[in-house]
């Protein structure tokens, strides 16, 4: 029985052997002299074993391959061009496993409420362990899983502590680098936007687009344009019975700065040295 299953082995390690050198006949020693054969070395009908010459060719990562988080910001509609998906509701600090990611939750400068925004997003790298269950507890999509593994550096006190600036990436390379599992989310969602938007856009009686293969790569502009027809009709018809005061007082929020013992600004530094001194006593 057990001389039968290391045959069965051997088997396979002596045909990965012999094939190698029936490919590298078959290339006629051009297997390694064109960029273009690296893609075919890659493919389906590549036979044997070959030499990946890191790091001028790459192999291509499956696209559930996961590693350093980062956060999904909005370029599909213009008036939230840029602004977080995340709503700081803390759920991915909660069940990350080692607790490498700290959030401050923005609040209002007049009313000094919390706004569903994070003022402040940070992620240890060197702690996370890439399990990915910030991005699969997350409620709004807002944390995704990188491609990048290239991050080596030689100061881990200061390259290896991610902040907001750094994590945020806009929703259309999660969909270059996963096109099948954002489509998936955004069918299950009802649109390619975010959810508050999609909720925002049927109370106003819009339609979001459904999420296809050939509309995964729009543009912001011409989204707009197929939902705009319904919301025009919705807004021009209170327009001319005078509802417009309700929208010329939402301008008036602009006031004059609050004073400066009404709230402590977020010191960035201060967090960061935190985390750094934190690290240093583990």
């Amino acid at each position: 029985m057990y001389g039968k299953g290391i045959a069965k082995g051997l088997w396979v390690t002596f045909k990965h052997f012999f094939a190698t050198y029936v490919d590298d006949v078959r290339y006629a020693g051009r297997k390694y002299m064109r960029q273009e054969n690296f893609g075919v070395r890659q493919g389906l009908n590549t036979q044997g074993a070959f030499t990946v010459q890191y790091p001028d060719e790459k192999i291509a990562v499956p696209e559930r391959f996961r590693f350093v988080p980062f956060l999904v910001t909005e370029d599909q509609d213009a008036s939230r061009m840029g602004e977080d998906w995340c709503t700081s509701c803390g759920i991915c600090a909660k069940v990350c496993p080692p607790q490498c990611i700290w959030i401050v939750r923005g609040t209002n400068p007049e009313t000094g409420r919390p706004v569903p925004q994070p003022e402040a997003f940070f992620i240890d790298i060197d702690i996370c362990m890439n399990c990915g269950f910030c991005a699969e507890f997350c409620p709004f999509d807002a944390i995704k899983m990188d491609h990048d593994y290239e991050m080596a550096s030689y100061d881990r006190t200061r390259h290896h502590i991610h902040d907001k600036q750094k994590l945020s990436k806009p929703s259309s390379y999660w969909k270059s680098i996963a096109p099948t599992t954002a489509l998936e989310e955004a069918a299950a969602r009802g649109g390619w936007e975010h959810s508050d938007i999609i909720k925002s856009m049927k109370k106003a009686g819009q339609t979001p687009v459904p999420p296809t293969k050939e509309n995964m790569t729009f543009e912001p502009a011409k989204l707009v344009e197929v939902a705009q027809p319904v919301a025009v009709a919705a807004v021009e018809a209170p327009a001319a019975e005078a509802p417009a005061p309700k929208r010329a007082a939402a301008p008036a929020a602009p006031a004059a700065p609050a004073a400066a013992g009404e709230k402590k600004k977020f010191d960035k530094a201060a967090m960061l040295e935190k985390i750094r001194q934190r690290k240093s006593e583990k």
